[in-house]
């Protein structure tokens, strides 16, 4: 063979590898019970769960408590299940955080109590929405 087609090989080897160990890596959205699941197995892997934040009645965010150094908060969120969860950041409060129309949190139980997000993700409502179309020069 020529030294051309070994290097190719190589190179489609290499990527084929990368390819693989990604697919590994890749994470679905689960719900608040499969991450608690995990927890009992002793995976500490981290996990997507998707959901939104609880909110009351008039449909006011409730349960979020910032610690009083502003670099931490508590917040309750609510999985697709239903499933009601205190989930701790250890990061400031994102802006725009209670306007959010979906959470996805990043990370995994430390106990029982207390899903520990190392990320958020927010779906947030698009400030580029018209609410009604209007026409341009005419």
């Amino acid at each position: 063979m020529k030294k051309g087609h070994i290097i190719g090989l190589g190179i489609i080897a290499v990527a084929i590898l990368i390819i693989v160990s990604m697919i590994g890596d890749a994470s679905t959205y689960e719900s608040f019970a499969t991450a608690k699941t995990m927890m009992t197995k002793g995976e500490d892997k981290p996990i997507h769960v998707v959901g939104e934040l609880k909110k009351n009645v008039s449909g006011t965010v409730e349960g979020i408590e910032v610690n009083p150094d502003k670099t931490s908060f508590y917040f309750m969120m609510v999985d697709n299940d239903g499933t009601e969860q205190k989930v701790f950041y250890n990061e400031p409060v994102p802006p725009d955080f209670a306007r959010a129309e979906q959470v996805v949190v990043i990370g995994s139980y430390k106990n029982e109590e207390l899903f520990v997000a190392d990320k958020i993700l927010m779906k947030c409502p698009s400030k580029y929405q018209e609410n009604e179309v209007s026409t341009a020069g005419m």
